[in-house]
């Protein structure tokens, strides 16, 4: 595959500016409590890109958010590429390495253990204040090839997805419309949870606050302590891009929480009794994103007024042969979307469940995603999930499995309130009561994890 392509079909070829700030002394960034201005970033930028090994491909494993912001704008000034794959195993890093034999590995850390040439950001590149320079804002092509995304591939084989500076600025300044961002005039703060690897990372923790005029914060949080520091350590307005597990824990930890102006949710559906929670702790509006990594951000919806989600202006689904695409947008040509759909009026529509969820159990349906918001609607049940055990065998009857963090129920008063709740062919057997379910750093819950989690207490009970 040639990666260095610099044209595309369909994306209008025009220039568009790195960032949406237009002042010197803008706020880009917060490190800490250290403002970080237009003009200091762009020193940073020309910094780093002066000093950045030759290869044409950057896996950016930044964990200062501000490192990576500026690793990130430094390649897409000189053309480079940035590579994000989903994880970051032994085995994913040797994939990198053989789709791109010249990568290097662009990090922060005092050791970094990724198994590629390194390069080490540059401890503190521009200390000189900067904020009364004169900014000019490097102008990129839309159809730059700006950044690679994998996606874990049936095969074992990582997924490649091309972004484009177009399309990827297009989505991120929608959904900035969208969700409706303060006002430039009083630009707020974005506070990230998730990675800045991850997709959802990418668009809504970076590039949103680089295309709006906004500010990031450099933190990555992830315990309620944390967060709450993270969001201490910036002025208001804040915006805080989160998941639901992390939000679920902010909630249980029973601590105070500065003012939020507005949360972002995506990574996993939000159940409407957590997001009520949400909004009630935090008196702020609680919006959900919906795409995927082939598409980017193309809807939203505030799950507490509605259960319908409202795609961008630009983006379409439409559904033929059983299946639903998404076009327009970063859905360059029909990006098949993984997801059960019913489609409304006025570009709205359902979600049903993911098409891998579906279950038929003794001609009974339903979906994985159903029968987990029904245990998680629960009381005293904190996180928990269905598991569906490969069916090798056609004569096999398959029956479900559930692992659930409820330190304060037993399995037996769990069981009794699934029987309210869903039919009997999918009451799970067993049901085990674990401290901690295996996500990763975005929420999610990798299959092969809770596979491994499930092989280790069955052989407990031998």
């Amino acid at each position: 595959m040639n990666t260095l392509s610099s044209t595309i079909p369909n994306i209008q070829k025009q220039s568009l500016p790195l960032v949406g700030h237009q002042h010197a002394h803008q706020i880009v960034a917060w490190q800490g409590t250290r403002a970080i201005t237009l003009a200091q970033f762009l020193a940073d930028v020309t910094t780093v890109k002066n000093l950045l090994p030759k290869s044409q491909h950057i896996f950016n494993m930044c964990a200062d958010r501000y490192h990576f912001a500026v690793g990130l704008a430094a390649a897409i000034v000189t053309g480079r590429i940035s590579l994000l794959p989903s994880t970051h195993t032994p085995d994913m890093v040797r994939q990198m390495q053989v789709f791109a034999p010249d990568v290097f590995c662009l990090h922060d850390l005092v050791h970094c253990e990724i198994d590629l040439p390194k390069f080490q950001f540059p401890d503190s590149p521009n200390c000189e204040d900067s904020s009364d320079s004169v900014c000019v804002i490097p102008q990129i092509d839309s159809a730059q090839l700006v950044a690679i995304v994998f996606t874990s591939g049936s095969t074992g084989t990582p997924v490649p997805h091309h972004k484009y500076w177009g399309t990827l600025q297009g989505s991120v300044l929608a959904e900035a419309k969208r969700i409706g961002l303060p006002k430039e005039t009083n630009a707020g703060t974005i506070i990230g949870t998730v990675p800045a690897q991850h997709m959802y990372g990418l668009e809504s923790s970076v590039l949103l606050a680089l295309q709006s005029g906004h500010a990031l914060s450099s933190k990555q949080p992830f315990y309620p302590a944390d967060i709450v520091c993270a969001l201490e350590s910036v002025p208001a307005p804040r915006i805080l891009v989160s998941t639901p597990v992390h939000m679920r824990m902010l909630l249980e930890a029973q601590i105070d929480i500065p003012e939020v102006a507005l949360v972002l949710s995506a990574t996993a559906p939000l159940s409407l009794t957590l997001a009520q929670e949400l909004e009630q702790k935090l008196k702020a509006p609680l919006q959900e994103i919906y795409g995927s990594t082939e598409t980017g951000t193309i809807a939203t919806r505030r799950p507490t007024q509605t259960d319908e989600w409202h795609l961008f202006d630009e983006v379409e689904l439409i559904q033929q042969d059983e299946k639903t695409f998404a076009t327009g947008g970063q859905a360059l040509g029909k990006v098949v979307m993984n997801d059960v759909i019913e489609l409304k009026l006025d570009k709205r529509f359902l979600l049903q469940g993911r098409t891998t969820d579906l279950i038929n159990i003794a001609g009974r349906r339903s979906s994985i995603t159903h029968l987990n918001h029904q245990l998680n609607s629960i009381a005293g049940v904190l996180d928990g999930t269905f598991y569906m055990p490969d069916d090798d065998s056609p004569d096999h009857v398959v029956r479900l499995i559930a692992c659930v963090v409820a330190p304060t129920l037993t399995q037996q008063q769990i069981i009794a309130a699934l029987r309210e709740l869903v039919a009997p062919v999918f009451i799970p057997r067993p049901l085990f009561i674990v401290p901690a379910l295996p996500r990763n750093s975005t929420g999610k819950l990798p299959r092969e994890a809770l596979k491994k989690l499930i092989q280790t207490l069955r052989t407990k009970q031998i």
